[in-house]
């Protein structure tokens, strides 16, 4: 069995700014397999690289994306306060997210956000424009969103993100679905991968940080590692591929 690949969360941003091209470079350098990032919509349907609805944790600016154009949201900046005012970057759109992909062809793990709930014309849009793209899969915690996307492309791989609602022993069930992302704490159990085997579902996990024991023997179902410390997981899994 191959190791699991590691993808870095919103990439390094343990040490740049999240969903950033820094970020992604950086996760780059320090040997991470692919990218994972977070993609909303702006009022006039285009798909823009941030993790929150909300601007204002990023930007300072207490506005949601999706009521908001392209035009006013680039020109804000991102970054902590003293940073963003001076020489924070702006935010990334995704097409310029695929134009840095061209140069850099990863993995990538694209998660679908609460905007794109209301907006099937954007949905329809981001996910036909990614479908022949090799290694790319679409993540979310919104089953219809996946199931959408399924729908405009049948080929594309997709990851539901489980909550406490999603029922483990039914998994077959959804047949829309890939694959299963789960929060490495609540659900690294026998009980879960043992459910995602017996299915025929494969599991990436996050919040892994690099000292977890079972980074050296995953599970069979476990097919990815979602962190913020891509160095850190790739060292230990390095260690065990010398030895």
């Amino acid at each position: 069995m191959s190791r699991p690949l590691v993808f870095a969360h919103r990439g390094a941003s343990a040490n740049a700014i999240e969903n950033s091209l820094e970020a992604f470079d950086l996760a780059l350098e320090m040997k991470a397999d692919g990218i994972e990032l977070d993609i909303q919509t702006t009022k006039d349907d285009i798909p823009i690289v941030i993790h929150d609805l909300n601007l204002r944790r990023l930007t300072g600016k207490n506005s949601l994306v999706s009521s908001l154009s392209l035009e006013e949201i680039k020109r804000l900046r991102v970054g902590k306060l003293f940073v963003r005012r001076f020489k924070g970057p702006r935010i990334l759109t995704f097409d310029e997210l695929l134009t840095w992909h061209k140069n850099h062809p990863v993995p990538l793990n694209v998660e679908l956000k609460e905007s794109f709930l209301d907006n099937e014309k954007a949905l329809k849009t981001t996910i036909e424009k990614c479908k022949d793209i090799r290694d790319l899969h679409f993540s979310s915690f919104h089953s219809e969103l996946l199931e959408k996307a399924k729908r405009f492309a049948p080929n594309i791989e997709t990851a539901l993100i489980a909550t406490k609602y999603l029922n483990w022993d039914q998994l077959d069930q959804l047949t829309f679905i890939d694959t299963i992302h789960a929060n490495k704490s609540r659900y690294y159990r026998e009980r879960y991968l043992d459910a995602c085997a017996r299915q025929g579902k494969k599991c990436r996990f996050y919040n892994i940080n690099g000292n977890e024991k079972y980074i050296t023997s995953p599970h069979q179902a476990v097919i990815g590692w979602i962190t913020d410390y891509p160095q850190m997981v790739r060292e230990v899994q390095q260690k065990i591929q010398d030895y």
